[in-house]
């Protein structure tokens, strides 16, 4: 659980500062449970040019609590909590001034944005929560008060999760965490978690993760692990202290991330050596004819394939689908061995590229608008799908035909703006599980929005 805090000061001497607005909103990582904001009076006099940054004034504070009205409240709400701020130093320690003074020993663990961006958004020109977030297409009102820039690092920390591909952050604050240090039931796991599309993470005591997986429904998935008698269920049900999850809003992504996680973690309960998730592909070559011809073998990654299959069966369903629906030949598709002509020719749904009729460019040209339908090889397009929330989108981003990353957008620009989007992605590694992934993903969902850039 993270306490999320923006706090305005009055500025002045060092540690002799007073705060004069606080906003905390308690996140578990997926949403806001509770939040608390306030004016504060801060019994002290305001800098002059924090008046001028904030719009506080002491006119303002006159009747607002002071310090020790809301401290309870304070306490309650980051109980328990990771302490996340944008330059957490300076907020923490002035929440911890403000305790001293009422003699009470507040102490928390505590996350710092700027840090974090650093790590897991480089080569950003300026990581000034302001700049940062214009640069991210990130909306911001009230810069330069507490309850605005608290929600825009609500936001930002939810991009930074989400970038956590090792999930080093999630990892550190289940440590943090007491409840996590007991004992529960599988049961009241299995009530904490959510029936919608995405990727769960198993942890243990020491909030290592053990298990990764994606399921349609989350919370139907772990109950089968919690229930099945098999070995590997067996030994998840004596193991698994706490679950945490992302929710991803469509398959897709959930499949990448579950792809590249499992690689970046290695858990222990994970296959170490994970059989490849393709087994058989389309590859195409030229015959001594000049005509393309079509060949499904089993998977080499020596080999440029089209698109890649999980099953020997899938593939010949794909290729018998592509020959009715571009007018191929089923000799030179590899499906109808003959020294002749191909049974299609017979019925007349054949031009005669089997026996040299048809004229080797008109023939190939049908060829090439299937391999260019079901390969994305130096294209540059961002596949685009259901978010987390309704006004959300996830964006999966092409380049050159190389899979860079995904990310959620909100609104509109942050896809046709690319230097925004790219800000946004989440980098991925390009290997051939995921390209396998997103081919099959997209000859499964032909409705998806598809972006294609110059």
């Amino acid at each position: 659980m993270y306490a999320i805090l923006d706090i305005e000061t009055t500025g002045g001497k060092y540690n002799e500062e007073g705060i004069t607005e606080i906003a905390i909103y308690k996140f578990d990582g997926h949403q806001v449970v509770d939040q608390f904001i306030s004016l504060v009076n801060p019994e002290r006099e305001i800098q002059p040019f924090v008046v001028n940054l904030t719009g506080i004034n002491s006119n303002m504070l006159k009747n607002a609590p002071k310090f020790y009205e809301v401290a309870k409240r304070i306490i309650e709400i980051t109980e328990d909590c990771v302490i996340v701020a944008h330059n957490s130093e300076f907020d923490y320690r002035i929440l911890r001034t403000e305790f001293k003074r009422l003699g009470f020993p507040y102490k928390r663990k505590t996350l710092c944005t700027v840090l974090l961006s650093k790590t897991l958004i480089p080569d950003q020109p300026s990581y000034s929560l302001g700049k940062l977030t214009r640069a991210l297409g990130i909306p911001v009102s009230d810069r330069h008060r507490a309850n605005g820039d608290a929600i825009a690092t609500v936001k930002l920390f939810k991009m930074l999760l989400a970038k956590d591909v090792k999930k080093v952050i999630v990892q550190d604050a289940i440590v943090v965490e007491p409840t996590f240090k007991m004992e529960p039931s599988l049961k009241q796991i299995l009530n904490n978690l959510p029936n919608s599309t995405g990727v769960y993470y198993i942890h243990n005591v020491n909030g290592e993760i053990i298990y990764i997986g994606k399921s349609k429904n989350i919370k139907n998935r772990l109950s089968q692990h919690f229930t099945n008698a098999n070995s590997k269920s067996k030994k998840i049900q004596l193991q698994t202290a706490t679950v945490t999850y992302d929710a991803t809003g469509n398959e897709l992504i959930a499949l990448l991330k579950e792809s590249q996680e499992i690689k970046s973690n290695k858990p222990i309960l994970n296959r170490a050596l994970r059989r490849t998730i393709f087994t058989h592909a389309l590859y195409s070559f030229i015959d001594d004819d000049g005509y393309i011809n079509l060949k499904i073998d089993k998977a080499d990654g020596r080999k440029n394939a089209i698109t890649t299959f999980s099953t020997r069966n899938s593939a010949k369903q794909f290729l018998f689908k592509a020959v009715e629906d571009f007018n191929l030949c089923q000799k030179l598709c590899g499906l109808y061995p003959s020294k002749t002509s191909c049974f299609n020719y017979s019925l007349k749904q054949c031009e005669g590229a089997c026996i040299k009729e048809e004229a080797v460019e008109v023939y190939n040209e049908r060829v090439n608008k299937l391999i260019e339908k079901n390969s994305y090889n130096n294209t540059n397009m961002a596949i685009v799908d259901r978010g987390r929330e309704i006004d959300e989108r996830s964006v999966v981003l092409i380049k050159n035909g190389v899979f860079v990353g995904l990310g959620y957008v909100n609104l509109n620009y942050q896809i046709t703006n690319t230097s925004v989007l790219e800000s946004l992605i989440t980098p991925m590694e390009n290997n051939r599980d995921a390209q396998h992934i997103i081919q099959s993903y997209l000859r499964r969902n032909k409705n998806l929005k598809i972006i294609l850039f110059n």
